[in-house]
């Protein structure tokens, strides 16, 4: 039973999907570099980092202008009400997922 277990963790990771997935997190840390007007460019944002309360110093008002910047650019709702806005807006990572999920072609 552990070789099974082991070869879970030796499956290949397709390098192509993980490139595309990094290339829209770089892009959405862009457009949360421009509407913020940071000082720091969009490949310095870890994306494992907490968007909120983080190393950005991003407040509740800077999650609510980067929810109408990506609802204007990729065609979706982003609502204020919405159960899910803890685990949307925890990090870049999970807001570019949801966008990439979520968007309209």
């Amino acid at each position: 039973m552990s070789n099974q277990s082991e070869s879970l963790h030796l499956q290949p990771v397709d390098s192509a999907s993980s490139a595309a997935t990094r290339d829209f997190e770089l892009e959405i840390a862009a457009h949360l570099v421009e509407a913020l007007n940071l000082e720091v460019s969009a490949e310095e944002i870890d994306p494992e980092d907490p968007l909120y309360d983080g190393a950005l110093g991003l407040d509740s008002i800077d999650i609510l202008e980067i929810a109408l910047t990506i609802s204007k650019k990729y065609g979706l709702q982003l609502r204020a009400d919405d159960e899910n806005n803890h685990e949307i807006f925890a990090t870049l990572r999970t807001l570019a997922a949801h966008v990439q999920a979520n968007r309209q072609a």
